[in-house]
């Protein structure tokens, strides 16, 4: 064992070699590469020890093998870890993807505003200090209807900041048929307990009545927290309360907080084009509603942020509490928010233009159409066929709804379907993702863009033209 010890290659002699120069840059220093040489030697070391059979008894093996490791460190160093994804599974907002896709309009504005300097905090009229809070709350207030707004970095923040400004030490009543778990494994329960508020459960699972949130105001509950059940379903016997409806207990008690959580935040009415029942934010914050929260990277189309909108009273109370510098969100988000919301205060068409709205609304035709140029590309060494199938909404949001959409499903040459997805995926840029299946894989070009539908070509006939050369 010591004999095969002696033929690892010393620092030094690996330093001095063409290819660990080649690797020095200004993004890799000297002192990184030496450091992640020792570490590969020690490795090299230890795998020597477990298996010293599988190597060669040879110096210029050893160097080859640790060089081409520091040749890989190096290149998963210098590549981005937020990598390029296209988004072929036909889910318009898929949560692993990133939700939504920004506007170009959004884009332009967080790239003008990370180059920068911006008036974040800074009152151009008067040459004072400003607010970032009135960066987007004019928008909100106008797209909603809303008396006052502010905006904190996702909606599980927004919640938790209201519970913990408005409700700490205090009841809230909340039906049992609303403590749902928003995803990994974040509960509403969960995040209350964590604010100091004090759960008060109404109703059974599938039925709550006003007279149930009534005896829990009379019994000393202080604010109302309807939960928007986005993300599942419950059908047959069943009843609920709206917030409407809630807002009729104010006459018993004019502290009490009627407080809506609504999650996917949707301003265009997916119902107008027969998509399903979403509440949108407007009709959400009826006179006598005094909070509602939603989120800005879902149906609303815009980046990661919680918007908190209804009385000035209570959302100023809440720009002032501590946790509020703690929740605030960076310029960037600002920028793409404001170019979102935006958006809505325009057409229709202007609306339709938002990448979440576009693909949602996707007609089958426009689907097919997309669908059958990327198919005309290929030879009959690819078994291509062009199925019926359904796109899902996703992100918590419509569960109840499936997009009727066309897939192309896909057999590759050699046949290799699971070697071929794990290509799609893991082997050159960019990653494309696709729906598995026991016939071949599947894509659904709802959520890919024409400008995507080139790069998959391009994918799909470099992994032909590799087994061709492997065949040669």
């Amino acid at each position: 064992m010591s004999e095969i010890f002696k033929l690892l290659p010393p620092v030094h002699d690996l330093q001095a070699h063409s290819r660990f120069k080649a690797l020095q840059t200004g993004d890799v220093t000297s002192a990184r590469l030496t450091e992640w040489t020792r570490a590969e030697l020690e490795s090299l070391r230890q795998q020597v020890r477990e298996h010293p059979n599988t190597f060669k008894k040879d110096r210029a093996h050893f160097t080859d093998v640790i060089l081409t490791k520091l040749e890989e460190r190096v290149a998963a160093w210098l590549s981005p870890h937020i990598h390029k994804v296209i988004n072929a599974t036909g889910t318009v907002l898929h949560t692993n993807l990133g939700r939504a896709r920004l506007s170009e309009s959004a884009v332009h504005a967080v790239t003008k505003a990370a180059k920068h300097y911006t008036d974040l905090e800074y009152d151009i009229e008067t040459g004072e200090r400003g607010s970032r809070h009135q960066i987007i709350e004019e928008r909100v207030k106008e797209v909603t209807g809303a008396e006052a707004a502010m905006v904190v970095n996702n909606n599980a923040a927004a919640v938790y900041l209201v519970l913990k400004a408005l409700a700490q030490d205090k009841a809230v009543a909340v039906s049992r048929g609303e403590l749902v778990e928003i995803g990994g494994s974040f509960r509403v329960s969960s995040i209350m307990e964590e604010s100091g508020a004090s759960l008060v459960e109404v109703g059974t699972t599938n039925k709550t009545h006003l007279y149930d949130y009534k005896q829990a105001v009379e019994n000393g509950a202080q604010m109302i927290m309807k939960v928007h059940t986005s993300n599942f379903v419950i059908s047959g016997f069943t009843a609920t309360v709206d917030s409407q409806e809630l807002a009729s207990l104010k006459e018993q008690d004019e502290g009490l907080i009627i407080y809506e959580d609504l999650g996917s935040g949707v301003l265009f009415d997916f119902s107008d084009e027969g998509i399903g029942k979403e509440p949108t934010v407007p009709d959400a914050l009826a006179p006598g509603v005094d909070l509602v929260t939603f989120s800005g990277d879902k149906l609303l189309g815009g980046p990661q942020a919680g918007i908190i909108a209804g009385k000035k009273k209570w959302i100023d109370q809440l720009k002032k509490h501590q946790l509020a510098r703690v929740l605030r969100v960076d310029k960037m988000t600002l920028a793409a928010l404001d170019a979102t919301l935006k958006m809505y205060a325009g057409s229709k068409e202007l609306i339709e233009q938002l990448p979440v709205v576009r693909d949602v609304v996707a007609s089958v035709e426009d689907i097919e159409r997309k669908a059958a140029y990327f198919m005309k590309h290929f030879s009959t060494k690819w078994k291509m066929e062009l199925l019926d199938g359904f796109s899902q909404v996703g992100g918590g949001t419509m569960p109840e709804v499936s997009l009727p959409t066309k897939l192309v499903q896909v057999i590759p040459p050699d046949q290799k379907i699971e070697k071929f997805s794990t290509w799609l995926r893991k082997k050159g840029e960019p990653c494309i993702i696709t729906r598995r299946n026991e016939e071949g894989l599947s894509l659904d070009f709802r959520t890919v863009t024409v400008e995507e539908i080139e790069e998959i070509i391009l994918r799909f006939q470099t992994y032909e033209n590799e087994l061709r050369h492997q065949a040669e």
